[in-house]
């Protein structure tokens, strides 16, 4: 295929992906985990060794990526959180690192634990302080989240890459790569949770990781170690990883939609207090979103409705079209009360996380304004 394709095309065609085979339009599903080799024990194909080092549907996947993102090299792995910690395995003892504060739990729980078993200096910082903080410490390492997960904070790529000679790793899994390309603005890798969006059925885990600097050691090393330690995407998912793709634009294009139609009727709710969304022009982190992302802000908000937590779940409790379920990025649309499931973060009582899907945006107010009463 061209390289200069728009990537509505890029997913509907997945990259060029057919098979040869047969002549399908859809590349085929390969399953096995081992490959043949012919009398003098050579390999038929020098690429296909053992299914844990690499297999023909997760090359498939993993160059769709590589293009939307404008990506030098990707790799897929079998879950966002396994993609974080492959970079973190870079790390040596003694290094220090720089997360930012207020970002996805299950991240922020991990790293912390790995750094404290690693002898890794963990510095945490809010938004305003991340330059400063690498100013301060000199680290290896910067990761960082935007739009956050669940504050919905957003990060200056740009600002941040020119302040620091860390690597910094950015995670744009509520943008996806069509509505924000982290490498173009100064990142050296971006992460995604490909459950989320970029599979946006919620029946795949996956994670991926992509780099405009294949050479760079750390790239290597993370490389080397999705290999030894068997860390990759099997060849099912992997096909279905593709298979979501190819209408990955299209419903990222019609959340955005919704998610701003929504997060704009719910602000001027006398029942909510305040809705966390980067298209909001009143949201802190707004005119940086406009910088760095093209087309839309993404189908993630967050809602703070008037009252305590009792008053949140009530809301919740009422909702229907909105499936209550943890999560975001699927076609269905969901929240979650995130008090409940994380007390123990700082997270207010009466904030609702939002997913939002592709359902018709009529109905999805409707829905909310049933509940909110």
């Amino acid at each position: 295929m061209k390289h200069d394709l728009k990537p509505a095309t890029i997913a509907a065609h997945a990259a060029g992906a057919l098979d040869p085979q047969s002549g399908g339009v859809v590349p085929a599903l390969q399953p096995s985990t081992t490959f043949t080799r012919d009398e003098n024990y050579e390999l038929l194909r020098a690429d296909n060794i053992y299914a844990r080092d690499n297999s023909d549907n997760l090359r498939q996947a993993e160059k769709v990526l590589q293009q939307l993102e404008g990506a030098a090299d990707t790799l897929l792995f079998p879950s966002g959180m396994a993609a974080i910690a492959a970079v973190f395995r870079t790390l040596p003892n003694g290094a220090t690192a720089v997360i930012q504060s207020g970002i996805y739990w299950g991240t922020t729980a991990w790293i912390r634990d790995f750094c404290a078993r690693r002898d890794v200096t963990l510095i945490e910082a809010d938004v305003p302080d991340l330059a400063q903080a690498c100013a301060k410490h000199d680290p290896a390492l910067i990761f960082v989240e935007t739009p956050s997960n669940p504050w919905l904070k957003s990060v200056d790529i740009r600002a941040l890459s020119d302040a620091t000679k860390a690597t910094l790793v950015v995670d744009a899994t509520a943008a996806t790569p069509i509505l924000m390309q982290p490498l173009a603005h100064g990142a050296d890798i971006v992460m995604h949770s490909a459950t989320k969006a970029i599979n946006g059925h919620s029946d795949v885990l996956a994670g991926v990781l992509s780099t405009g600097r294949p050479d760079a050691q750390i790239w290597q090393d993370i490389r080397a170690d999705r290999k030894g330690a068997g860390a990759i995407l099997g060849p099912f998912e992997a096909w279905l990883l593709t298979r979501s793709m190819r209408t990955l634009p299209l419903r990222v294009e019609r959340m955005t939609q919704n998610a701003q139609s929504l997060a704009e009727h719910l602000f001027d709710h006398p029942q909510v207090a305040d809705v966390f969304y980067p298209g909001l022009p009143h949201h802190a982190g707004h005119e940086i979103a406009k910088r760095q992302m093209t087309g839309g802000f993404g189908g993630l908000l967050s809602v703070l409705v008037k009252g305590d937590k009792q008053d949140a779940l009530r809301v919740v409790g009422k909702l229907e079209l909105f499936l209550r379920a943890t999560s975001l990025g699927g076609v269905e649309s969901l929240v979650e009360h995130r008090h409940t499931i994380e007390p123990h973060t700082g997270i207010p009582e009466n904030l609702i996380r939002v997913s939002v899907g592709i359902e018709d945006i009529g109905d999805l107010i409707a829905d909310w304004n049933q509940a909110l009463g």
